[in-house]
């Protein structure tokens, strides 16, 4: 049987591009050699594609360093006809020469500029069958006020929250610290369109809202301000139908536990001496799981979603308040996507080809 060509696109323009690098390394080291040839493709900081080493070493995070993406000579270029599948490079002399002629992306990108729609739309336009969700989900699972827009709309419960931006900000003030005032303290302020828990700050008192109003919005023009909630932080691993299979949620959930008055930012998810821990599989009740498995499951169809997703949830006195719906989990080895999926009896190296063959049995 001839291999499948798979270009794995990974780093990106967003701030979390060593993310991305880390999670590529993680792919590079498990994807099935035996049926797969691998064309690593990498996103500079300022957007260029270029042509990467077939290492998973060069990408892996190690010891809480994150990994780098090096820049390269050999610039990427994608078909810019429907039915053309080559990828063409360029040493920068102006001449193109065949690189690879591909038959499915996997993107493995988190952010803007990646995970929001935006290279997805590339994919479409070149009509090249990629892993994950359509331009639409991607869009509105980054935006968490539309993910919260779409989730209420289907049903869901989530948390209360305002939204704020830039320009609000800066001209009425007061008006929204009002706003906020009433969702009462603590508050969680984030970037609306940023992930890995980039740009979020606990507000446990008003004085401290201009200062994270200036980290979210170094990363997005747009904020986020959600009330905090009670509850346990739930997460649970999505993936689309397969042969007919339907919608699958991992058999079980995993729960972050945070020691203190701290929160999963993102030190506490990539760095060494975390004030924070995964336990999968979280200890919950069979009642609970169903419903966990449920309103995951809801989520990602209420979306739109494809391919794969990470429901993150607040299991609440009164139930479950579903948090954010992650198109592009962290899929590192040791990322939670993966591990809910290795406790239900999915190994790793599975899992992507569980993914590939989705991708290409929906596009190819």
């Amino acid at each position: 049987m001839s291999k499948q060509v798979v270009a794995v696109v990974f780093g990106g323009r967003s701030s979390e591009h060593a993310i991305s690098v880390a999670t590529a390394g993680g792919v590079l080291a498990a994807i099935d050699r035996d049926r797969y040839e691998v064309v690593p493709i990498g996103i500079t900081a300022n957007g260029r594609f270029v042509a990467q080493p077939d290492d998973a070493a060069q990408f892996t995070l190690s010891d809480g360093r994150l990994p780098e993406l090096a820049d390269s000579d050999t610039e990427v270029i994608w078909p810019s006809e429907v039915g053309d599948r080559t990828l063409r490079a360029t040493n920068g002399d102006g001449a193109l020469r065949d690189l690879a002629v591909i038959d499915v992306v996997l993107p493995l990108l988190h952010g803007p500029y990646g995970e929001d729609g935006t290279v997805q739309g590339l994919f479409e336009l070149a009509d090249i069958p990629y892993v994950g969700s359509g331009v639409l989900a991607s869009a509105v699972g980054t935006d968490k006020q539309y993910t919260k827009i779409v989730l209420q709309a289907a049903g869901l419960e989530v948390g209360r929250y305002q939204t704020v931006t830039l320009e609000q900000w800066r001209s009425a003030p007061d008006e929204v610290r009002e706003r906020i005032a009433a969702l009462g303290h603590p508050v969680f302020v984030k970037p609306a369109r940023a992930g890995s828990s980039v740009g979020v700050s606990k507000v446990t008192d008003a004085a401290e809202l201009a200062q994270a109003f200036d980290v979210a919005f170094a990363e997005d023009d747009k904020a986020l301000v959600e009330a905090g909630l009670v509850g346990r932080e739930i997460e649970l691993a999505v993936l689309g139908s397969r042969d007919g299979s339907g919608t699958r949620v991992s058999q079980v959930a995993g729960e972050i536990v945070v020691d203190g008055d701290g929160f999963y930012d993102f030190d506490a998810k990539y760095l060494p001496d975390s004030p924070a821990h995964t336990v999968c599989p979280a200890q919950v009740t069979d009642t609970e799981l169903v419903e966990l498995r449920r309103v995951a499951k809801a989520a990602f169809e209420a979306l739109d979603c494809r391919g794969l997703a990470r429901v993150d949830v607040f299991l609440t006195a009164d139930g479950v308040v579903v948090n954010e719906v992650n198109t592009i989990p962290g899929f590192t080895p040791i990322s939670m996507f993966p591990m809910l999926w290795e406790a239900s009896g999915v190994g790793y190296r599975d899992l992507i080809t569980d993914l590939l063959e989705q991708a290409t049995a929906a596009r190819g």
